[in-house]
C-alpha cells in the first residue's frame, strides 16, 4: 500500500464477486467447452523463446525439479540432451 491509498473519496467498497460460472453446454470466455475436464494424461505446451525444461515445470508443477518427468515423456520428441529443446516444439506435460 502507497501513502495516497489512505486519501481515497470512494469509502468502503466490496470486492468485485467473480462471474458465474456458464450453463451446461456452453463455452467459457476462451471458448472451451465448459463442461470438459482437463485430459488425465496430461496438456500440451508448445515451447517458445526462453524456456527450458525446469521452467516449464515451475510454471506447470510448482517445481522446478519435476522437469525429469517431462523429459521422460518427450525423449522422443527432445532427444538424448535434455538442455536441448528447440522453439516450437510441442511438448506433453503428464500428470502428476
Amino acid at each position: 500500500m502507497g501513502l495516497f491509498d489512505f486519501l481515497s473519496d470512494k469509502g468502503e467498497q466490496k470486492p468485485v464477486e467473480p462471474a458465474a460460472k456458464p450453463a451446461a453446454g456452453g463455452t467459457d470466455f476462451f471458448g472451451n467447452a465448459a463442461d470438459a475436464q482437463p485430459a488425465t494424461t496430461g496438456d500440451s505446451y508448445t515451447v517458445v523463446s526462453g524456456d527450458s525444461l525446469s521452467k516449464i515445470a515451475k510454471n506447470h508443477y510448482g517445481d522446478a525439479a519435476k522437469w525429469h518427468q517431462i523429459y521422460e515423456a518427450n525423449k522422443a520428441t527432445i532427444g538424448a540432451n535434455p538442455d536441448h529443446i528447440e522453439v516450437g516444439q510441442v511438448l506433453t506435460i503428464p500428470s502428476l
